[in-house]
C-alpha cells in the first residue's frame, strides 16, 4: 500500500477539510479503501479526480508512476457545497474534476502537472479555499453525533430538531448517501478505534462497545463495508482523518 501520510489542514479551511494526504507507492500492490463518509479530490497518475463517498470497499490498481498520490479529504457535510452539485451525483464514483468544475479544471490540472510533488497539496488546498463554500452544519452535527454514539437516525434527527426525512435529504445532498449509511460507517470507525488499542478487547466485546447488536451483526456489516472478514480487516485497519 506504500507510505501514507496525513497533514492537518490550515485553520482557514479546517471546517471543510479533514486532512491533506499523500500516498507513496512502494511495491505495486493494490490499495483497498473503505467508506469514511468523506469525498476526496486526488491527483493520481497525472489526472485530477473527484472520488465520491463510498458505500462499499474500493480496490485501487497500482499507480502507473512512481510519483506520490496527492489528495485533500472533505469533511462530512462539506462535499456538496465545495463541488457545487449534490454530492449524490458522484456517490461511489471516480470522475474527472472537469466534469464537476468545467471552467477551472484545466488550469488546475495544468498547475498540478507542472508542480513539484511537494507543492501539490498546497494547490489542492487553495482550490478548495477559493470555492468559499460553507458546509452544511446540520449534516456536520449529525456526523458528530453518529461518531460518538449508536443512536438511531430518528433519535439523532429529533435531537437536532428536524424530521428524519429532512435529515436524509440534507445528508444525501451534502455527503452523497443517507444518514443510515453514515451511521454504519461511524460504527465501523469506532470498531477500528477499539481494535487499534495496544491491548484490544475480545472481538465480541469490541463489537458490543462499538454499537453492534451482536458479533454476527458486526461480521455481516464489516463484510459489506470492507469486503473482508472482520479478523482479516482489523489486522491492518487504521483510522484515517474524517
Amino acid at each position: 500500500m506504500g507510505r501514507y501520510r496525513e497533514f492537518a489542514p490550515p485553520t482557514g479551511v479546517a471546517p471543510l477539510v479533514a486532512c491533506l494526504w499523500e500516498s507513496h507507492p512502494s511495491d505495486g500492490r493494490e490499495q483497498r479503501v473503505v467508506p469514511d463518509g468523506c469525498l476526496d479530490l486526488i491527483w493520481r497518475d497525472g489526472e485530477l479526480l473527484v472520488v465520491g463517498a463510498d458505500t462499499g470497499p474500493v480496490v485501487f490498481a497500482p499507480t502507473r508512476t512512481d510519483e506520490p498520490v496527492s489528495g485533500i479529504r472533505l469533511r462530512p457535510g462539506a462535499a456538496g457545497a465545495v463541488l457545487g452539485i449534490p454530492a449524490s451525483e458522484v456517490l461511489d464514483a471516480r470522475v474527472p474534476v472537469s466534469s464537476v468544475w468545467p471552467t477551472r479544471a484545466a488550469a488546475l490540472s495544468d498547475a498540478l502537472a507542472a508542480a513539484d510533488p511537494a507543492d501539490r497539496l498546497g494547490l489542492l488546498m487553495r482550490s478548495v479555499a477559493q470555492r468559499q463554500a460553507a458546509r452544511d452544519d446540520l449534516v456536520a452535527a449529525a456526523a458528530h453525533r453518529f461518531a460518538r454514539s449508536s443512536a438511531p437516525v430518528a433519535a439523532v434527527a429529533a435531537d437536532l430538531g428536524v424530521s428524519e426525512r429532512q435529515l436524509h435529504r440534507r445528508t444525501v445532498a451534502a455527503i452523497g448517501h443517507g444518514p443510515k449509511v453514515l451511521a454504519r460507517v461511524a460504527r465501523l470507525r469506532r470498531l477500528i478505534a477499539l481494535s487499534s488499542r495496544p491491548t484490544p478487547l475480545p472481538l465480541a466485546e469490541r463489537a458490543a462497545a462499538a454499537g453492534y447488536a451482536s458479533q454476527s451483526h458486526m461480521s455481516d456489516d464489516v463484510r459489506r463495508l470492507t469486503g473482508l472478514a472482520p479478523v482479516r480487516f482489523l489486522e491492518d485497519a487504521r483510522l484515517t482523518a474524517a
